[in-house]
């Protein structure tokens, strides 16, 4: 029997249509019959979706990434590299989630934003825009980062603080409670901003 071949943007190579969605999934990658695959995502390398993950839109899920539980990767965003996205997380518009970032809990992740290295997007929190976090940084709580914030390094933003416009967060700093931090602003090295 033939092997039915698909080209993921690399060449073709082994692949197959989920019975769950229809999208394409490459025979390297493991997607599991409960796992929903919409007709225009594509999952391929060695990544892997299980559990009651759902990848749809233009979505990629690809490298050794894995996304599981209930979570969402739609639209047109990209989970790639080691990441993990599962709990009930969302990653989605032109959003990308890579290296070894973990996105998990009820996080959305979405707009244009990235987060990547070894950074973690959890419980309740919200990147959005063209946010990026990064580094070792944690995002948790019902915080938030959008525009074009930047939280690095090993930074912590939670509770429901708020980190926007240009302002950056990094070393080893902490925004916490109900805190603001915008503008130009920069917060680094062991401070603290708490409201």
């Amino acid at each position: 029997m033939e092997k039915t071949m698909f080209d993921f943007g690399f060449g073709p190579v082994p692949a197959h249509q989920h019975a769950n969605g229809g999208g394409w999934v490459a025979d390297s990658a493991r997607v599991a019959d409960t796992a929903f695959v919409g007709s225009e995502a594509q999952v391929y390398d060695e990544a892997q979706v299980y559990g009651k993950a759902q990848v749809y839109g233009k979505a990629l899920v690809c490298g050794k990434a894995q996304v599981y539980d209930k979570a969402r990767v739609y639209g047109e965003a990209r989970v790639y590299g080691k990441a993990l996205v599962c709990g009930k997380a969302q990653v989605y518009d032109k959003a990308l989630v890579y290296g070894e970032a973990r996105v998990y809990g009820e996080a959305r992740v979405y707009g244009e934003a990235r987060v990547y290295g070894e950074a973690q997007v959890y419980d309740k929190a919200l990147v959005y825009d063209k946010a990026l976090v990064y580094g070792e940084a944690r995002v948790y709580g019902e915080a938030q980062v959008y525009d074009k914030a930047q939280i690095c390094d090993k930074a912590r933003i939670c509770d429901k603080a708020q980190v926007y416009d240009e302002a950056q967060v990094y070393g080893e700093a902490r925004v916490y409670g109900e805190a603001r931090v915008y503008g130009e602003a920069r917060v680094y090295g062991e401070a603290r901003v708490y409201g």
